[in-house]
């Protein structure tokens, strides 16, 4: 039988079994005695099995079958649930989904799996296994790729985002000598010469096990330095006692493709399709069967496609315009209202290919709880993790780039906020600490909120550290409010951690948190409150691509600002114009705000003519801060499409692309974020 034909079926089918599997062994956890659980979790692992089998592909079928065994005993109170056993089942799973991507990939879907296999043939006799399951766990969970295996979202982000800055990613392998007697005093030695190089992003054994001398001779760090190969070697040379050291350049190009494929929602997005039945047939049919009906009516649409369309429509919004500018001019009636019909219809059809884009935020708070429950038991916490809002949608595009700043803020909030349980009993508070994660719509926009119950900010503390690293003067200091010193923690090299670890401490993520967010056109604000918590609140745009802005006039260039940035817009009489510490600021209710005049920000030449005694004002915020941008006059409010300005022009101050107006004019997409300071 060819199968060839349903293997994108297979695939996306399988993924979902999978990631059903994931999900309930949480709950299964924490509910060991609930049946229902099990039946699920058994169900989603038996059709899998058939399908793997009917495709040929025996490996994958195999080691389903090994997982359907234990979870067969679970059924019937034959295996005991403990908190071992489920980590040989995560790393059953993480076998299962390399498979599964490897077949994607146009492999065999086979896989060197005797180690788990061994594992869950012990469960499946009843037994404990004789070690802990996490170094198996771990080793599934890292893949197939070569050179220092287990990177995560956030330390590939990090890699990445170096690299784009000018600096170099170094794997280095040191090996100390045999008769070394102090490892854990040289590995200190050799990173503290690193922190003075640059920045250490990862290393394996883990940090801890280093310092405790839980490694034989040998250990391997990833290294970010602007420093070279050379110079980098010959400093670690001259500790005493290391016997080899190699530097060589670190390539993350196969970890990045790697990571694309796990995620399913690049390929195909449900779609749902409801024809509406006749009213003959609705009174015909039974509610019941109507329901059935409804639930399938569902078809799969590969992403690509989806992209496709969205391209053609947003040129039939650019002709849109044009046409309403051509009817405006000729005035002729027909033509207008033929055009207003269209505009509606249009309309309609926006709406639709938007919403067929949007896709659920579980996709990507769905692999939380389970990173959490690790990190937690690594750093000898008790935190659980409440979700709510996993049903709110956000573009496909918002959607791919959002996962790797929010898996920081929940590392940052495990590591910095969350206490360990002594620390919690004796502040009083319950010893299983609380992460909540929440999603919801507000206007055009979506706000996804981390807060947790844990020690809060230190304020002093941060403050410190700025005056410290530079980051604040001694005078800005004293005038600055909390939520301002809030903020701090996300300027670049920060960190209030007192050692480096392989969750913090190095200075670098809550930057790349704040630039990923404002590059979505999105922003990030800070609340906190000593020993009570913290909240970090993520504004993000519905979509990307489409966006409603105020056109504006500057002299005889036209301009566009997103009203998601837009507070107000005011005429105000150029004698309202006041100067503070040698800037142009007005009042306005009682709050004085500074202004950026946009025709000195983007040299737009002047035209002689008789100045006007007033000026007009776009007000805008960042965050808490606001500014009013002055302009020469306001033209109106309009739809318009974000075209990219292309590599050569991406650096443009101020600017984050370009759209084309009915009259064929290109209006420049002001980007308020880097002009509010």
């Amino acid at each position: 039988m060819d199968t060839a034909q349903y293997l994108d079926i297979f695939l996306d089918e399988s993924r979902e079994h999978l990631e059903t599997v994931s999900v309930k062994l949480l709950e299964l956890e924490k509910n060991p005695e609930e049946k229902a659980i099990i039946e699920e979790i058994f169900r989603a692992a038996h059709t899998l099995k058939g399908m793997s089998a009917t495709m040929g592909y025996n490996d994958l079928a195999n080691l389903t079958h090994k997982l359907e065994n234990v979870f067969d005993g679970i059924r019937y109170d034959k295996i005991k649930v403990s908190p071992e056993m489920i980590d040989i089942m995560f790393a059953a799973v993480d076998h299962l989904t390399a498979m599964i991507e490897d077949v994607a990939a146009g492999g065999d879907g086979t896989r060197d799996v005797e180690e788990v296999v061994n594992f869950l043939q012990i469960l499946e006799k009843g037994e404990s296994p004789k070690e802990t399951a996490a170094p198996v766990a771990e080793k599934a969970a890292a893949g197939t790729s070569s050179g220092m295996a287990g990177l995560d979202e956030f330390e590939m982000t990090i890699l990445g985002e170096s690299k784009e800055r000018g600096f170099s990613n170094f794997e280095i392998s040191v090996t100390l000598t045999e008769s070394c007697l102090l490892k854990g005093a040289r590995v200190f030695m050799i990173f503290e010469i690193l922190e003075k190089l640059g920045e250490v992003i990862k290393s394996e054994p883990a940090v801890s096990e280093l310092e405790e001398e839980n490694f034989d001779h040998s250990f391997t760090v990833l290294f970010v330095s602007k420093h070279d190969l050379e110079e980098i070697e010959e400093k670690v040379k001259k500790v005493s006692e290391v016997e080899s050291v190699s530097v060589k350049l670190f390539s993350i190009d196969q970890f990045r493709s790697s990571q694309e494929e796990e995620k399913p929602e690049k390929t195909v997005v449900e779609t749902e399709v409801q024809q509406p039945a006749s009213e003959q047939e609705k009174k015909e049919a039974p509610a019941k069967k109507q329901a059935k009906a409804q639930q399938n009516k569902t078809i799969r649409v590969n992403i690509e496609r989806l992209d496709i369309l969205m391209n053609l429509f947003e040129e039939l919004l650019i002709d849109r315009g044009r046409l309403e500018q051509i009817s405006v001019d000729l005035n002729h009636s027909d033509l207008q209202e033929t055009v207003e019909r269209m505009s509606r219809v249009s309309g309609d059809l926006q709406n639709i290919i938007l919403t067929m884009r949007m896709v659920p935020v579980d996709q990507v708070f769905s692999r939380f709880p389970r990173m959490i429950r690790q990190l937690a038991r690594d750093l000898d916490k008790n935190v659980e993790i409440e979700i709510t809002g996993a049903e709110t949608e956000l573009d496909r595009t918002v959607i791919d780039e959002i996962g790797d700043p929010l898996v920081h803020l929940i590392r940052n909030a495990i590591d910095h906020g969350v206490e360990k349980p002594a620390e919690r009993a004796a502040k009083g508070k319950p010893e299983q600490g609380t992460i909540k994660l929440e999603a919801y719509h507000s206007g055009n926009h979506v706000f996804i909120e981390i807060s947790d119950d844990g020690a809060g900010i230190n304020r002093e503390k941060v403050l410190a550290k700025a005056l410290k690293n530079g980051v604040v003067t001694p005078e800005q200091g004293k005038a600055m409010t909390d939520q301002q010193i809030n903020q701090l923690i996300m300027s670049s090299g920060f960190s209030t951690a007192e050692t480096i670890s392989d969750v913090s401490g190095r200075g670098v993520g809550l930057d790349v948190v704040k630039n990923t967010i404002e590059s979505l056109g999105g922003s990030i604000s800070i609340e906190s409150e000593m020993n009570k918590g913290s909240v970090f609140s993520i504004q993000l745009p519905l979509t990307l691509s489409i966006i409603s802005a105020l056109l504006v006039e500057l002299k005889e260039e036209k301009y566009a600002i997103p009203l998601s940035s837009i507070i107000e817009t005011a005429i105000i009489h150029k004698e309202q114009i006041f100067h503070a510490h040698s800037k142009k600021v007005i009042d306005i209710r009682g709050k004085v705000i500074p202004l950026v005049f946009l025709s000195d920000v983007f040299e737009v030449p002047t035209i002689a003519e008789e100045e006007s005694d007033y000026i007009s004002v776009v007000i805008v915020k960042k965050g808490e801060k606001i500014a009013g941008l002055v302009v020469d006059s306001f033209i109106g409010q309009q739809e318009v499409v974000l075209k990219s300005l292309g590599d050569y022009l991406s650096s443009t101050f101020a600017i984050s692309g370009a759209t084309i107006l009915g009259d064929g004019q290109v209006a420049l997409i002001i980007d308020s974020n880097a002009l509010v300071k």
